[in-house]
């Protein structure tokens, strides 16, 4: 049974968490893997606790705004 993890910022909006769910499962799906035994889970991280580029991504991209 596959257990995907994906870490991304925190406020992703639900919508976006299904299709990234829908997506990956499909991948595995694809691959001959029934959907049943496919696991995916969503790590929110705060952009204060996540760096980009030597940076906070909080102070790097101010403007930035998850779907």
């Amino acid at each position: 049974m596959p257990i995907i993890h994906v870490y991304g910022w925190k406020g992703l909006s639900d919508e976006a968490k299904r299709k990234i769910i829908a997506g990956i499962t499909k991948v595995f799906t694809d691959m001959g893997i029934p959907k049943e035994a496919v696991e995916v889970i969503i790590h929110e991280i705060p952009k204060e606790s996540w760096g980009v580029g030597g940076e906070l991504a909080s102070e790097k991209l101010r403007d930035f705004r998850p779907p």
